[in-house]
């Protein structure tokens, strides 16, 4: 009864479940995808010098700046750039946007659980349809007829990337928006931004969480139509990014270069963790983002999972039937790499 004025469907809710952060120091955290690398140098620069600018003065409500970096280094304008406070608040935006009581949000399964979350808030109805073995675009989601589509590309947790054109088809048959998830789109092989240019129900979001190494200060972009962007602008919090974030991505941006350097980095150990997940009896999807999906078909590995735990290496573990065969491992760097390597040696089968 203590809840009684909170509505219905909010009660019913259980919530986004986030990885751990553990507490304990020198772990090696391969749990929640994020960059092992620090950002560059002038973004420490940056966040130095927006400390002695007058914090007791609101931020650039909408984070003009960054925009224009962002318009020219993805080549579009910055009427069709907004900032958000990471990419899940820019996603909470489009649900509120589009999703009235009952609409229809389709996404393939299994991907970012948050999609649940978000689509219950809007008492919305979820479309689940189930990736096949190949995690090829199912083609249950062009048949949904629903007023929002969201794919992950690349895709979490299985780190695969449906094929451009099917993105493309799916948005061209459908009535609907369709919001592209591109958080981890630069250790990929390709982008669904031109899209935005042909299709006037494309969304593509981007974040500064992965490939940036800014996950501690929350930045997120969406790229879209001007029209769209600016009915997004209406519903946002007035002043969502703060002065220090808006100066650290607007730093990261200016040194592209930094954050390629350690993209390339990462892809190369992670072409070399999935050969040695392969020579230890896992089988390991094409990975197109930051991590790998390790799987033992048949197999529930929460036991390999705790194993790890308690020698102090994290990584994602998924209590479901259809993930529970499976661990999501970031790629660390080479040394957290090979601790885990040698910790999986022994549970070899």
């Amino acid at each position: 009864m203590t809840l009684r004025y909170i509505r219905q469907a909010i009660r019913n809710i259980p919530g986004y479940v986030p990885g751990e952060q553990p507490a304990t120091a020198g772990v090696v955290k391969l749990n929640t995808n994020e960059n092992p690398y620090p950002p560059s140098p002038r973004v420490g620069e940056a966040i130095v010098a927006a400390v002695r600018d007058p914090l007791q003065r609101y931020p650039d409500p909408m984070a003009a700046e960054v925009r224009r970096r962002a318009a020219a280094r993805y080549g579009v304008d910055a009427s069709q750039v907004l900032v958000g406070n990471g990419s899940d608040e820019l996603l909470g935006l489009v649900m509120r946007a589009c999703v009235e009581r009952g609409a229809r949000v389709a996404y393939p399964v299994p991907t970012y659980s948050l999609y649940d979350t978000l689509v219950a808030l809007q008492e919305g109805t979820s479309v689940r349809v189930p990736y096949g073995a190949d995690w090829s675009l199912p083609r249950g989601l062009l048949e949904a007829n629903a007023a929002l589509t969201c794919i992950c590309r690349p895709n979490s947790p299985s780190g695969t990337a449906v094929a451009l054109d099917a993105v493309e088809g799916c948005a061209r048959d459908g009535e609907g928006l369709v919001v592209v998830d591109e958080a981890y789109a630069d250790f990929g092989e390709d982008t669904a931004l031109p899209l935005v240019s042909r299709l006037d129900n494309v969304l593509v979001l981007r974040s500064f969480s992965k490939s940036f190494s800014l996950a501690g200060l929350r930045i997120g972009l969406a790229i879209g139509t001007p029209e769209l962007i600016e009915v997004l602008v209406r519903i946002k919090d007035s002043y969502n990014v703060n002065r220090i974030s808006l100066a650290a991505a607007a730093a990261a941006l200016d040194d592209f270069e930094w954050m390629q350097r350690n993209v390339a980095r990462i892809r190369a150990t992670r072409e070399r963790l999935t050969r040695s997940l392969g020579h230890l009896g896992f089988a390991v999807p094409p990975s197109q983002a930051n991590f790998v999906f390790a799987r033992r078909p048949g197999s529930d590995l929460e036991s390999v999972y705790l194993r790890l735990r308690a020698q102090g290496i994290f990584v994602r573990y998924f209590a479901t039937p259809e993930l529970r065969d499976g661990l999501r491992i970031t790629v660390g760097s080479d040394d957290e790499v090979d601790a885990l390597l040698e910790a999986l040696a022994g549970e070899a089968p």
